[in-house]
């Protein structure tokens, strides 16, 4: 799945592109999605709309028109999202096309179906949607040591685990996690009501730090992500411990172990993360 950096890069790329353009058509294919496809929202509040700015929540694009409404894309597992001219044909995956007014199109493509745009309408708020009830994002202002240590007070939860919950910070996925900690020198199965300030600090400090160098190398590829451009990322040349079992630790050459937490992989090494 694209993890925040990929996301946040396909929205610093569309953020170049979309605003100003009026949407003249929208089409959409017939397979289902993880959600349904909401035509008649598309209809009512997106088409003939202008665009007035791209955001991320999370790894949700928004998009917003210039009527209050805004379009919500999450790109699930394996989607795509790039900018093509007006002529490009459809592929096999293809699930929605926007259609603007400077013959370009932006298109979906998702071989999985995991992912799904929504509308959300303007004049209403988010509490009953996917973004309602999320924690901060990771370069926010409200994600401070004192917020962490606040809603890890009493739990005895795996640190690992604890950074991937969306309620504690926004955006932290399985390859970011690991990339995380080995920077932060502390170990995944460490019990967050243990940590010291001094360490939640420590935590802040190699996130920002870990995502950010992604953002600039232009997120992970994993599998199919690509960024609006249509390049593939390449932060998966600089990843010091996810998918490295069995290889020496870049610090210590101790080699990388490999457990599995909540169902997911994860790596560390032994020695720099005790």
């Amino acid at each position: 799945m694209p993890e925040l950096p990929s996301v946040e890069v396909i929205c610093r790329g569309l953020q170049q592109h979309l605003p100003g353009l009026r949407v003249l058509q929208i089409t959409t294919g017939s397979k289902k999605l993880r959600l349904p496809m909401p035509r008649k929202d598309l209809a009512a509040y997106i088409r003939g709309a202008r665009i007035k700015a791209v955001d991320r929540r999370a790894k949700f694009l928004l998009i917003t028109m210039d009527n209050g409404a805004q379009l919500i894309i999450h790109l699930g597992m394996t989607g795509r999202l790039g900018i093509f001219p007006k002529d490009c044909p459809k592929a096999k995956h293809d699930h929605f096309h926007l259609h603007l007014d400077n013959s370009t199109q932006l298109i979906f493509n998702d071989i999985r179906r995991f992912g799904f745009i929504q509308v959300h309408p303007p004049g209403l708020d988010f509490c009953h949607t996917m973004l309602a009830n999320l924690g901060p994002e990771p370069f926010g202002q409200d994600f401070t040591p004192q917020h962490l240590q606040k809603m890890a007070a009493g739990k005895n939860r795996p640190l690992k685990n604890f950074l991937m919950d969306n309620r504690v910070v926004v955006g932290i996925g399985n390859i970011y996690a690991c990339e995380i900690l080995f920077h932060a020198g502390l170990n995944p199965n460490k019990r967050v009501c243990s940590l010291t300030k001094k360490q939640w600090t420590e935590i802040v400090k190699s996130s920002r730090y870990v995502l950010e160098k992604a953002i600039k190398s232009g997120g992970t590829t994993i599998s199919d992500f690509v960024n609006e451009s249509g390049k593939s990322g390449y932060f998966q040349l600089e990843l010091q411990t996810y998918g490295r079992q069995g290889k020496p630790c870049g610090c210590c050459a101790t080699p990388i172990n490999k457990i599995t937490m909540g169902g997911r992989s994860t790596f560390f090494c032994p020695k720099c993360q005790k």
